[in-house]
């Protein structure tokens, strides 16, 4: 049987390529093709598997050249078809081996092929021709089987192929012709099921394309892909053509996925692109969900109280019942309803919140459930796809995209269902389906996160009672700010999804960070920390198995906390349970017992480390407040250091020098624990010893954005944080037997931070002798003698010794603190010995070690400079001379610094010998 057809293949190709070099021909080409080799096709194809690869190509780029040459009479048809399915069916018996010479042959004909059965003014090719759509589904699943060496020319014919279906389906002379109602949009379209078939698949084959080899794709067809894609967006949202279907969702998915893979891999501007995808994707929001020419929302029945009552209802659908398998949902489904036909609108009967939230994509499987569910999942898909989509533009080109905020984000009345527009809160607040809310939820997150935080310090609340036609960029950008916040509140108090509520306590992150809360309502910010407070109060504080979503939320309080310029109602706000607020009980009602209760050693390390981040906060914001809490302070932390058990050792007193894995640098979650608390220590002590400074983080903060990085600003690093708040303080009378700080200076030295200074782990070295640097000229010197020495003795020592460059760095910025202070250098063995530890992490191979070092050195020449008017030296109990070895050191490092080719070197060195006058501070 194998000898016979191959026999006949050879014969029937043989006999073509004979007769066609015959001149005049014998017999017409259709004729000649028709009783060769169509009439034998299924004998020619049973063979193919048994030919050499070479022949095979050889014969059928002979076959498609000679069909090509049919141009014109009813034998085209004819031709066409059965060329394309010989082709078809042989590429399914074996591999198709062509150079690309041959492929470009092949492609031709395809071409041809397809614009002869895509022809606009033949009314077959939108009737319905079951030959001709047969055919162009066996080109798409040749092209499927090729070579990705191929892989430019089958991109540009599937493109080619979406634009003669685009232009059949859209073209005027349909427009009005063999149609169907859709009546849930009120529009008339086409009924031209496959070409919507043809175009899904060639969207599939285009995203499979670019999902597997889309770094090889050229910028000349990454753009052409793109503009493609946006024709044909644009020609359904212009006509309205959101069909709810099984057929136009699945072309809707097909195409919105292959829209998200060309976005998310940008290989040219987006900017033109923009305003247009916004405006289409827009309209998925809502698709499968709503019918707006039935169904006449009431502003009543989505008010905020209606609203609660149907989350909790979906909810309880989302939790269900007993469990059914999928025999026994389909049987019960059979009995109550039959089931309806393909055309099944999903919208029809899908009231808001009448659905469960889903969990996974196999709850919704083609054979698993009803056909309604299925039909609604597959909807869902097309929204997913969708906000997809508008996070990759935002990914790709967010400054364009911060123009169109305005439709995507709510300026007004955001708990209520919008009858005609929709938005991306919309959707994580009403959307059916969880994964759509978890996808609106991370849409939202890229586009708070980024450069959008710069672009939202110029939002302005303005509460006007009059509805102008004109709206400021500010006014604009502070009514969607307000709304945001309205929507997340509300989704943190009534939320129960875990994995849902955890993203959106990192977008309330995000927002909190992006919000200028000074030019917002004074009673924002309080509004979120007792929401954020009184959620975890209500929901964690007595659960084990939510120790990730209870780290979140704190982590989400802090970063309300730590918001700045510090706020006098979120100051008021604390002081709320200062006098009842005690370590050891169950969290207290106030934000501050709760913390402190958190930040216990029986908790979570995580929970602890969040909830001792929160108190850093409090500490560096409201330092006025905090000063209050110093028992508790010292108390939560002398905890964590002397109550580690075998299995979780908090510290370790090993003897210097340290050696350290670089790999481990970052420490365990117990060593972050005990640094953060350290931390909350180190802001506790500037507080009560009146510590202000001239470092501002949000002043640090804004020297990295584009308004403000060209601005000059001379720093010293002789001081830390330190906020006034407007008016008087914010609360007389909590510093009484704190003024000084030295009661507490002293038991910090005796309690905490001599096991601190010694501790294994190099970031709780690191933070405690930066406590160094906040104490005050005024505290040192009140200090026991025994004290002011450890001090000095310490920052010395871990300057010189420790190997870890963060702790050196963090020494020689102490060093830079202490050596401001007076009278501190009337022991030259003092001055000497701060001269040599920084001088000798000058020459750091780390930058961030060099200028430190740099600026003690820098610190010390101007304690000297100003010091010489009104220093006694006479008085000194080393004589005046004494100062002139340092000072001759101080010198010979400006010379060596301003020497050297680093920048930051030679800065200081440049200072250095400017105001440096050995004469002047000897005589």
């Amino acid at each position: 049987m194998a000898l016979s057809g191959i026999r006949a293949w050879r014969t029937a190709f043989l006999t073509l390529r004979d007769e066609t070099l015959t001149f005049p021909p014998r017999t017409l080409l259709p004729d000649l093709l028709r009783n060769l080799i169509f009439s034998h096709s299924e004998i020619l194809v049973s063979a193919a598997s048994a030919l050499p690869p070479h022949e095979i190509a050889s014969d059928l780029i002979l076959l498609v050249e000679l069909a090509g040459a049919i141009s014109e009479g009813e034998d085209v048809e004819y031709t066409f078809i059965n060329t394309c399915h010989l082709i078809h069916d042989v590429s399914c018996r074996i591999r198709l081996e062509m150079n690309s010479s041959s492929w470009v042959v092949m492609f031709g004909f395809f071409e041809k092929m397809v614009q002869w059965s895509l022809c606009t003014d033949t009314k077959t090719a939108c009737s319905g021709n079951a030959a001709r759509m047969k055919a162009i589904r066996e080109i798409l699943e040749i092209l499927r089987n090729c070579s990705l060496a191929e892989n430019s020319k089958i991109l540009e014919l599937l493109l080619h192929i979406i634009s003669r279906s685009h232009a059949v389906l859209f073209c005027s002379s349909y427009s009005s012709g063999n149609q169907r109602y859709a009546i849930d949009i009120g529009t008339k379209i086409p009924k031209c099921n496959d070409l919507w078939e043809v175009q899904t698949i060639a969207f599939s084959m285009i995203g499979d394309a670019f999902s597997r080899n889309g770094s090889n794709i050229s910028v000349n067809m990454w753009q052409s892909m793109l503009e493609v894609l946006r024709k044909v967006i644009d020609g359904l949202v212009s006509r309205s053509l959101l069909v709810e279907d099984y057929v136009m969702s699945r072309f809707y998915n097909s195409l919105l996925h292959c829209l998200h893979l060309v976005l998310s891999d940008p290989k040219g501007s987006l900017s033109e692109h923009v305003a247009g995808f916004v405006a289409s994707l827009q309209m998925f929001f809502t698709y499968g969900i709503t019918n707006k020419s039935l169904v006449v929302f009431k502003e009543k029945e989505f008010s905020s109280i209606n609203l609660n009552s149907r989350l909790e209802q979906s909810r309880k659908i989302e939790r269900g019942g007993t469990y059914r398998p999928p025999h026994l949902r389909k049987r019960e489904e059979m009995s109550v309803q039959p089931f309806k036909a393909r055309g099944f609108r999903c919208s029809s009967d899908c009231e808001p919140f009448g659905l469960g939230f889903m969990s996974s994509d196999s709850e919704h499987s083609d054979s698993d459930g009803p056909v309604k569910d299925t039909d609604r999942f597959r909807c869902s898909k097309a929204r997913i796809a969708a906000i997809i989509c508008i996070q990759d533009l935002c990914e790709a080109d967010p400054k364009s995209l911060t123009a169109y905020w305005p439709m995507l984000l709510p300026t007004n009345d955001v708990l209520q269902l919008r009858k005609y527009q929709a938005t991306l809160m919309t959707c994580l607040l009403f959307d059916p389906i969880l994964k759509t809310r978890m996808a609106s939820a991370s849409a939202l997150a890229a586009m708070l996160d980024g450069p959008s935080s710069v672009f939202l310090q110029v939002a302005e609340y303005k509460e006007s009672t009059k509805c102008g036609s004109f709206t400021t960029l500010s006014s604009s950008l502070g009514q969607i700010l307000m709304q945001l916040h309205a929507g997340l509140l509300y989704l943190i108090q009534h939320e129960t999804h875990s994995g849902l509520l955890a993203s959106v306590f990192k977008l309330l992150m995000l927002l909190i960070s992006a919000t200028p809360y000074i030019r917002m309502p004074i009673e924002l910010l309080p509004t979120v920390i007792s929401t954020v407070h009184k959620r975890i109060l209500e929901d964690f504080s007595l659960k084990t198995n939510q120790t990730s979503l209870l780290a979140t939320a704190l982590s989400c309080l802090a970063s309300a906390l730590s918001t700045s310029p510090p706020s006098s109602q979120v100051a008021e706000l604390l002081q709320e349970g200062t006098s009842t607020d005690v370590v050891g009980v169950q969290p207290n009602s106030s934000v501050l017992g709760s913390m402190f209760q958190f930040s216990q050693r029986v908790m979570h390390p995580t929970i602890a480390f969040e909830a001792l981040q929160a108190l850093r906060a409090v500490s560096h914001n409201y330092p006025n407040v905090m000063a209050a809490y110093w028992e508790q302070v010292s108390a939560t932390v002398y905890g964590l250091l002397r109550e580690g058990g075998p299995d979780c050792p908090i510290y370790e007193v090993q003897s210097r020098p340290w050696k350290v894995d670089v790999g481990n640098a970052l420490g365990s979650t117990p060593e972050k624990c005990t640094m953060a608390a350290i931390r909350v220590l180190d802001e506790c002590l500037r507080a009560t010893s009146g510590f202000k400074g001239t470092d501002n983080l949000l002043e640090d903060k804004l020297l990295d954005t584009p308004f403000t990085s060209d601005c000059t600003r001379t720093k010293k690093i002789s001081s830390a944080p330190w906020y006034e708040l407007n008016g008087s303080e914010v609360s007389e009378g909590n510093l009484t037997g704190y003024s000084s700080g030295v009661k507490q200076w002293c038991e910090a030295i005796e309690k905490h931070l001599p096991s601190t200074l010694l501790h294994k782990a190099p970031m709780v070295r690191a933070a405690s002798v930066t406590c160094f640097a906040g104490t005050t000229s005024s505290v040192f010197f009140l200090l026991p003698k025994e004290k002011q020495d450890f001090i000095i003795s310490s920052v010395i020592s871990l300057a010189i010794s420790d190997e870890v460059p963060s702790v050196r760095a963090a020494a020689c910025r102490a060093i830079g603190v202490i050596s401001c202070f007076p009278q501190i250098f009337e022991s030259t063995e003092i001055l000497v010995e701060f001269i040599r530890a920084a001088e000798i992490n000058t020459h750091d191979t780390l930058v961030s070690v060099r200028i430190t070092a740099s600026w003690a050195l820098a610190n010390i020449c101007d304690s000297l400079r100003h010091r010489a008017s009104d220093l006694h030296l006479d008085k000194c109990s080393s004589g005046p001379n004494a100062y002139s070895g340092s000072i001759s050191l101080l010198a010979e490092c400006a010379l060596r610094l301003t020497k050297d080719g680093d920048k930051q070197k030679f800065d200081v060195g440049k200072h250095l010998r400017i105001h440096m006058t050995p004469k002047k501070v000897i005589d």
